[in-house]
């Protein structure tokens, strides 16, 4: 662990979609926690579960933590999903390969048992079963996102964040990704642009785009509807709100000599380059 990385104040978890805090201060036992590759029905059971997205991305790579719960058994309560980027064009600009060459960390859900150092713990070692299954990986980007969502009722269900444990793992700091504006359902879910994308231009994938669509509060597609003209419709409902977001924080990590070179290029780590931890409300 990086001794200039920030002391944080907890550790956050997931259970059930609600997120959970861990004093900072906690330690493991290794010797109860193993990791394991799953399949990727088991990654997304869980993820989609517990998650506040609900939702999975297109993975390259999922490893589970398992904690052990007697001789021979072991029960699921972690996953860190390695997937494409949702922007092809950021592996080559981040990493400095072929979009084919680097993955994004897109998902890791703990559940609110693992106590605060188990993070860390279990991403060290997830990168490296990357680096044994798929050893054409060249680097990860991973991306922290600084602002808290909240539901239709004004209750926070996920706080925002700057990174610490890529922090604590020595990834590089880049800064800040391009400010946008969120499309959020009423219970704080982002609405994806690129399914949106999908559904307009009847793409592969489109039917699914659609029904989350709907079960995020859109109204039904009319019989025969133009689907260019429902998206509109849709997003005119009411049933989704805009949020002005500053962009996530952007993490780096190159796994080989030539993508080490090129993250260090353009990036900066230790206690003077990484973002600083603000205090958050328990």
């Amino acid at each position: 662990m990086d001794a200039a990385a920030p002391v944080h104040s907890f550790a956050q978890r997931w259970r059930d979609r609600r997120e959970y805090r861990r004093p900072a201060a906690e330690r493991i036992d290794p010797s109860e926690f193993g990791v394991e590759i799953l399949r990727d029905r088991d990654a997304k059971a869980f993820v989609t579960g517990h998650h506040y997205s609900g939702s999975y991305p297109a993975a390259r790579l999922a490893v589970g933590l398992m904690r052990r719960n007697g001789v021979g058994a072991s029960r699921l309560v972690g996953v860190c999903v390695f997937g494409v980027p949702m922007n092809e064009r950021s592996v080559p600009r981040y990493i400095g390969v072929e979009p084919n060459n680097g993955v994004e960390l897109s998902r890791l859900v703990l559940l609110d048992e693992v106590l605060a150092d188990g993070e860390s713990w279990f991403v060290a070692r997830a990168l490296s079963a990357l680096r044994a299954e798929k050893p054409e990986i060249a680097g990860v980007v991973s991306y922290a996102d600084p602002t808290e969502r909240r539901d239709a009722r004004g209750n926070v269900f996920k706080a925002g964040h700057i990174g610490t444990i890529y922090q604590a793992l020595n990834f590089g700091y880049f800064g800040k990704g391009s400010p946008r504006t969120l499309l959020l359902s009423k219970d704080g879910r982002v609405v994806s642009q690129r399914a949106l994308s999908k559904i307009r231009n009847e793409e592969r994938g489109a039917d699914h785009a659609a029904r989350q669509l709907v079960e995020m509060g859109a109204p039904e597609r009319g019989h025969g509807e133009d689907p260019r003209s429902w998206v509109g419709r849709a997003l005119a409902s009411g049933a989704f709100d805009r949020l002005k977001h500053p962009g996530n924080h952007v993490y780096l990590l190159g796994l080989d000599r030539r993508s080490r070179r090129h993250v260090g290029s353009i990036t900066r780590t230790g206690r003077e380059g990484y973002p600083k931890e603000w205090k958050l409300a328990a």
